[in-house]
């Protein structure tokens, strides 16, 4: 089966599916930064606050939200793609206690590259296990009073550098870890259309590798 192609096609729904629900927000967020209608005549408003900043609040959560559901979608891609390949290659007892520690990204790829006698991998292994973190910490980490979603503190601690986040690591502490703006994940269109890229990378060199043994 030509599992590459429907890995394909799922990142490419996912794209178009960021692309098409995105528009109001990110149209939302112009209106009032541009003053245009319906945002041009704001009412008296004595609090010091910048005029519409509740709509406009509101926009970028959903933007985040969108964000973070096209993230679910593409960790859910990664894992059926990956285990798509296990008839052909049955799990090792040592890539199954491998799923734990490494995670599955990391576990399935090493045990293909083994059973195939690959030692390298194009792919940015780190930056599509992020993906997969990010989607864990956005399913089990948030708060009913926060509309924001923090990393968990392994997922800090093994990526300084968070990819998904709003600073792309350049705000690092003393510890070496990045600060406040990076604790919390940020999906945006280039962040998620970067990460579909190096999945597509991964899943057409696999493919392309069994293929041709």
């Amino acid at each position: 089966m030509d599992l590459a192609y429907f890995l394909r096609e799922r990142t490419a729904l996912i794209r178009h599916f960021y692309d098409t629900a995105s528009v109001p927000f990110i149209e939302t967020k112009r209106l009032i930064e541009a003053k245009e209608p319906p945002f041009h005549d704001p009412p008296w408003d004595d609090s010091g606050e910048p005029a519409y900043m509740e709509e406009w609040s509101r926009a970028d959560v959903e933007l985040e939200l969108l964000g973070r559901a096209c993230i679910t979608m593409l960790s859910e891609s990664i894992k059926h793609y990956l285990k798509g390949w296990e008839r052909q290659f049955p799990l090792t007892p040592t890539a199954e206690k491998a799923m734990g520690p490494k995670g599955f990204v990391r576990a399935y790829v090493d045990h293909y590259c083994a059973a195939l006698g690959l030692h390298t991998c194009p792919a940015d292994l780190d930056l599509i296990e992020q993906v997969v973190l990010a989607r864990n910490s956005a399913q089990h980490n948030g708060s009913l009073t926060m509309d924001s979603v923090e990393h968990d503190s392994k997922t800090r601690k093994k990526f300084p550098r968070l990819f998904f986040s709003r600073n792309d690591g350049v705000d690092v502490g003393d510890d070496g870890l990045d600060t406040f703006l990076a604790d919390w994940i940020h999906v945006d269109r280039n962040k998620l259309f970067r990460a579909t890229e190096e999945v597509e990378v991964l899943a057409d060199w696999l493919q392309e590798q069994i293929y041709s043994r």
